[in-house]
């Protein structure tokens, strides 16, 4: 099981050959660098100028997804957040009790039971970003993208929201991200540079290439440095 990807070329983006395996990949790298572009392709919002993106064989388009930018609260349809979640299956004429228990199951697996009542507009930036995640995953989606969505949470809820995210076991997901503590903690990493990949593989085998650089984890480095000071006292 993964997502592969082929002679892609598209805007800025040039890669010639990504496999990614199953499980939560961070993509992340500097401003610009062509994440977003990426994600979106990834997700089938966008289709590749040239090359081929697929999901475990799959046309990503052809399967159940879901996907979250980093402003989730400016493209809400419903003014109440039971609604928002049930959108996705109200678009596909779903019966009422199938989309009522997938709304509650939903909402239990990222904590927002007491905010379905709620209007979206009247929540916290943080709640809007988890609304948006319920929403994503009301539909089991097999590929669940995140365009640096948790760049509005703190990190209390961001770590909340990981753990949420491992415990659905979601077969893809794709994570956009600045946070390096997080993209320490997930399966695979993709850091891009000018539109391509620069390097990719588990956090062990890519984060010693960034060591000298902000992208290094803190938590990393923090642990070297509470070594070290250790041994020299």
């Amino acid at each position: 099981m993964m997502i592969r990807v082929e002679g892609l070329s598209h805007g800025i983006l040039s890669v010639p050959i990504l496999s990614i395996p199953n499980g939560l990949c961070v993509v992340t790298g500097r401003n610009g660098s062509g994440k977003t572009t990426l994600l979106r392709l990834l997700a089938g919002i966008s289709v590749p100028e040239r090359g081929s993106i697929t999901v475990d064989g799959r046309d990503p388009a052809t399967l159940e997804r879901g996907f979250v930018h980093e402003f989730p609260g400016k493209n809400s349809l419903f003014s109440i957040v039971s609604q928002e979640v049930a959108s996705p299956l109200w678009f596909r004429h779903a019966l009422c009790e199938e989309v009522e228990r997938a709304v509650s199951r939903a909402a239990r697996s990222v904590g927002i039971e007491g905010l379905l009542s709620r209007e979206v507009r009247n929540l916290s930036g943080g709640e809007q970003v988890l609304c948006a995640l319920a929403t994503a995953v009301v539909g089991n989606p097999a590929l669940l993208v995140l365009d640096e969505w948790d760049s509005h949470l703190d990190s209390d809820t961001a770590v909340h929201a990981e753990a949420c995210i491992r415990a659905m076991q979601i077969p893809h997901v794709v994570w956009c991200t600045q946070d390096m503590d997080i993209a320490a903690s997930a399966d695979y990493v993709v850091f891009m540079e000018g539109g391509r990949v620069r390097y990719s593989g588990t956090p062990l085998s890519v984060f010693p290439a960034l060591k000298d650089t902000c992208w290094y984890p803190p938590s990393w480095r923090w642990r070297e440095w509470s070594s070290s000071s250790t041994v020299s006292s």
